[in-house]
């Protein structure tokens, strides 16, 4: 079965040397799925002696990734998404699945939805289109967020200095067609005005990817987008699922205040 993919699509868990970076995000990504948690579940939860979770929570928290509150773990202010990042991973990927597989049943591709962590954009959770020939991305894989369009929406979204960091490390040309900073910034700008990414092979050479951003509490927590071969996706698919994309975002939205339940300040009339 035919499958175009990046080189990369292997999560740090999948690394050959269980290197002390790979430990270092493998906890970082713990945190940002469950929220919250303890040090003592991260030690259970990734069968680690808790004087090395506690050692690289020190080093985490140090540098901003982590902050401690209440005696539990959180994403630090270096990785705070925006207001809306009280939303978990966990949360994302369950309340997405239906509209994943909504997606793939009128587009035909591969649906996917992604979130943003430090300066990179995370693949939480993907449904793959039917066909033999089609694009995928692993869940887990750690993509750039300056090449394709699911990933960009996440950066046009997020604040201003993380763009100048990504543009600061780098525009890494992962095929011919990844954009340098000029373009980088012109569609940015447009993706903030149009709510819409398009990307042709900027991370898979000769496919094609339709972005929306998904919001919640006034800030982005992560983004929903449909990709698939160039030469399935022509001008009437790429119109169409442009017209789909916001609305599967809306529901996504939606379902994730039904999980919240009520406000505090809500009143029922």
């Amino acid at each position: 079965m035919a499958r175009q993919t990046t080189a990369r699509d292997h999560p740090p868990e999948e690394a050959g040397e269980d290197t002390s970076f790979a430990r270092g995000l493998r906890i970082l990504l713990t945190i940002a799925d469950r929220g919250e948690v303890r040090a003592e579940e991260l030690s259970a939860l990734l069968e680690t002696p808790a004087s090395t979770v506690y050692r690289y929570l020190r080093t985490l928290t140090e540098f901003g990734f982590v902050d401690r509150r209440d005696g539990r773990y959180l994403l630090g202010p270096r990785l705070v998404i925006g207001s809306g990042s009280n939303v978990t991973s966990e949360q994302l990927t369950r309340v997405s699945d239906p509209v994943l597989r909504y997606l793939v049943t009128e587009t035909g591709e591969t649906a996917v939805i992604m979130r943003r962590i430090g300066l990179s954009a995370v693949c939480l959770s993907q449904v793959e289109s039917p066909n033999a020939l089609r694009v995928a991305l692993e869940p887990g894989a750690m993509l750039p967020l300056h090449a394709g369009a699911i990933n960009r929406v996440l950066l046009a979204y997020a604040e201003p200095g993380i763009v100048d960091e990504v543009v600061a490390q780098g525009l890494e040309a992962v095929t011919p067609n990844t954009p340098t900073e000029a373009v980088l910034r012109e569609t940015l700008a447009d993706i903030r005005a149009t709510g819409i990414a398009r990307s042709e092979g900027e991370l898979v050479s000769g496919s094609v990817g339709i972005a929306a951003p998904v919001f919640r509490d006034g800030g982005i927590v992560g983004a929903v987008g449909v990709i698939g071969p160039q030469a399935r996706c022509g001008l009437a698919w790429r119109s169409r699922v442009a017209r789909l994309l916001p609305e599967a975002a809306r529901t996504i939205m939606a379902g994730l205040d039904d999980e919240a339940g009520p406000r505090p300040d809500s009143t029922i009339e």
